[in-house]
C-alpha cells in the first residue's frame, strides 16, 4: 500500500464498521459456522457456501433415524419420495418462480443436457440451431456441442450481446448464463429472454451464480427452462444436487432424453413402456441421492424471512465497497477489475485482473482470504451476503494490497 496513509485505512475502516451497524442482513451470520476469531475472510461462497449451523443435526437424524431405524418406511414416512419436488418448491422464490415448477435432482450438468435436449424437443420440426453462450462454464458448452450431434442441429457459440441479432427462424434453444462465472458480469435475462420468445426459440438459463445472491424473476420475464446448482450462494454443500426449472405451461408438452423410472406416471407398475407424470415430476430420473437432497433441504432454512431483494442490495453495497478499498489500497495499474461498475451489469462477485494472479492467491489464503484463481490472470472473489459483513471486506482489501506488493518484490 505504497501512497496509502494511516488516516486512509482509518476511514475505511471506520466505515466498515458503520456499515456493519447499519447492516439488517448481519444477525444472520449466527447461522452459519464461520471463523469468528476474524482470521480467516471467506470470499468464495460463489464456489461452495458456508456451512449453515444446524445442518450437521438434521442430518444425523436423517442418518440415524431415518436410514438407521425407519429404513426403507423413510421413502413414505420421513417424505424422501417426494423431497425432489418438495425442496423445489423450497427454491421457487428464491427464483421468482410459482410452486410446482422445479425439480431437485442430479448435477448442474445432466439438468442443462435435460433441458437443452427438451427445449430443441418443445422448439418442434424445421428448427435446427442451437446458440450458446461462447463464454458460458466449459461444461455448458461441452453438453450443448453433445446435444446438438444428437439432435441432429448445428451449434453455433455466441456472446449474449451478439444472440438477440443472430435469432431466425432456425434457433431451436439458446443457453445462456445469468451470471458469467470469471467475469460476474451479469446479463440481462430480461431483454434476451423477450427476444428469444420473438424469435419462436426456447429459453435455456443457468442460473448458478445469480440464484440466492439477486433476484431472478423466472416467471415474471417468462423464462422457458432454467436450471442451477445449489452449493454456491445456497449453502447446500459439496456436490449438492441441483435442479431444474420447466414452466408450467410447458410441463406437458416436455420430452427429458433421460425418461427414468421415477419421472414415469406408474414409477412402481414397472412397465416395459414409459409414459412420463405430471409436472414438474418430468425432470425426474432415478432414485434420488436422499442425504445430499435432505442437508440440502435444512440448509433453505437460512432463508426463512430473508427478502431476495435486501440480499440484493448488500450485494451490491459489499461490492461497492470492495471496490472503492481496492482503490484505495493497490497502487494503480496493479490490478484491473473486469467486473462492471454498473450494477445493472453486476452479479455478486468481482474479478480483478492481475498478470500474477495465481501465486497472489496462493499467498492469500495462506494468510486468510480465500477466494479462487482463474486462468489465466484472474483473482475471483465471491460476496454471499447471509454471512460477509464490511469489515471483513476492508481487512480482505488491505490483505490483498499487501500480498500484491509482496508478489511484486
Amino acid at each position: 500500500m505504497s501512497d496509502v496513509t494511516a488516516s486512509d485505512v482509518t476511514a475505511l475502516a471506520e466505515k466498515a464498521l458503520e456499515l456493519d451497524a447499519a447492516d439488517e442482513l448481519g444477525k444472520l451470520r449466527e447461522r452459519f459456522v464461520l471463523d469468528d476469531a476474524g482470521d480467516t475472510v471467506y470470499l468464495d461462497g460463489n464456489s461452495l457456501g458456508a456451512l449453515p449451523a444446524h445442518v450437521p443435526g438434521r442430518v444425523e437424524d436423517v442418518v440415524r433415524r431415518q436410514w438407521g431405524e425407519l429404513r426403507i418406511r423413510s421413502w413414505t414416512e420421513s417424505g424422501w419420495w417426494t423431497a425432489p419436488e418438495r425442496i423445489g418448491d423450497r427454491i421457487a422464490p428464491l427464483v421468482g418462480a410459482a410452486e410446482g415448477q422445479i425439480v431437485v435432482g442430479d448435477s448442474t450438468s445432466v439438468n442443462v443436457f435435460k433441458a437443452l435436449v427438451g427445449a430443441v424437443r418443445l422448439a418442434g420440426e424445421g428448427r435446427d440451431e442451437i446458440l450458446v453462450d461462447a463464454t458460458t462454464f466449459p461444461t455448458d458448452g461441452y453438453i450443448a456441442e453433445s446435444a446438438a450431434r444428437m439432435t441432429g442441429c448445428t451449434l453455433r457459440p455466441l456472446t449474449p450481446a451478439e444472440v438477440p441479432g443472430e435469432l431466425g427462424d432456425r434457433t431451436a434453444a439458446v443457453l445462456l448464463n445469468h451470471v458469467d462465472y470469471r467475469t460476474g458480469r451479469l446479463h440481462d435475462l430480461p431483454a434476451l429472454t423477450a427476444a428469444v420468445r420473438r424469435a419462436g426459440a426456447v429459453s435455456v438459463w443457468d442460473l448458478c451464480h445469480s440464484a440466492g445472491a439477486l433476484p431472478v424473476g423466472l416467471d415474471e420475464h417468462g423464462v422457458d427452462l432454467a436450471v442451477g446448482c445449489t452449493y454456491k450462494y445456497l449453502n447446500g454443500g459439496p456436490g449438492s444436487p441441483a435442479y431444474l426449472y420447466v414452466r408450467s405451461d410447458l410441463q406437458s408438452r416436455f420430452d427429458s432424453p433421460l425418461p427414468g423410472w421415477n419421472s414415469h406416471a406408474e414409477p412402481f407398475g414397472m412397465r416395459p413402456s414409459y409414459e412420463a407424470g405430471d409436472g414438474a415430476v418430468r425432470g425426474r430420473v432415478g432414485t434420488p441421492d436422499i442425504l445430499s437432497m435432505l442437508a440440502l433441504e435444512a440448509a433453505l432454512d437460512v432463508w426463512d424471512g430473508v427478502p431476495v431483494d435486501a440480499v440484493r442490495a448488500k450485494s451490491l453495497a459489499l461490492t461497492d465497497f470492495f471496490l472503492e478499498c481496492v482503490e484505495a489500497y493497490v497502487p494503480a495499474g496493479r490490478v484491473e477489475s473486469v467486473t462492471p461498475a454498473a450494477h445493472a451489469e453486476r452479479g455478486s462477485q468481482v474479478a480483478l485482473r492481475a498478470d500474477d494472479a495465481g501465486a497472489v492467491m496462493e499467498r492469500l489464503i495462506a494468510v486468510g482470504v480465500v477466494g479462487d484463481f482463474r486462468a489465466p490472470d484472474v483473482l475471483r472473489f465471491g460476496f454471499t451476503p447471509l454471512y460477509l459483513g464490511f469489515a471483513e471486506v476492508e481487512r480482505a482489501a488491505r490483505v490483498l494490497a499487501d500480498q500484491l506488493a509482496a508478489a511484486a518484490a
